[in-house]
């Protein structure tokens, strides 16, 4: 065999639209199929990976005995503090969908000063950057929210 006619061998050469070789006659291979395949586990793996996050298991959040206040004082411990205040700020915010929300520590049992005397839940600290009636992002800005019997009470940080 000739260096010519080896060098031919190793030629991709086309048979059709969807088709490549090698100049060996045996060797076919759809690519068609193959970038298909590849797409469909492609979907398959970004469409499990948000399972997969989920269903690691998270550390049990332990609610510390400082954290929890006298419930005829200070109402019950809201456990889904996070949904609460999420479930609030749906309605405060411009633009709620766009926003990036951190919480801090659990709740502690706290006071906050009202126009007839004080108020008491229990408090939440979180930050936020969303939205303004701008389209602007305000940037992360510290805030807390005052939980009492499952709603919110009081908030800081806000300009209504």
């Amino acid at each position: 065999m000739s260096a010519n006619q080896s060098a031919k061998k190793w030629f991709l050469s086309t048979n059709g639209p969807n088709e490549r070789r090698l100049d060996n006659p045996c060797r076919f291979v759809n690519l068609a199929a193959m970038k298909k395949a590849g797409l469909i586990l492609l979907a398959l793996l970004m469409l499990a990976a948000p399972l997969v996050i989920a269903a690691e298991p998270t550390p049990a959040e332990s609610i510390s005995p400082e954290n929890v206040g006298d419930p005829a004082v200070y109402g019950e411990y809201p456990k889904n503090y996070k949904s609460v205040v999420l479930n609030w700020l749906a309605d405060k915010l411009e633009d709620f969908a766009s926003a990036q929300i951190v919480f801090g520590d659990p709740p502690k049992p706290s006071e906050m000063p009202a126009k007839d005397g004080k108020l008491v839940g229990y408090l939440v600290e979180f930050k936020v950057n969303s939205r303004n009636h701008f389209g602007a992002y305000t940037g992360m800005q510290k805030h807390g929210a005052l939980i009492r019997d499952g709603k919110v009470i009081k908030a800081t940080g806000f300009i209504f």
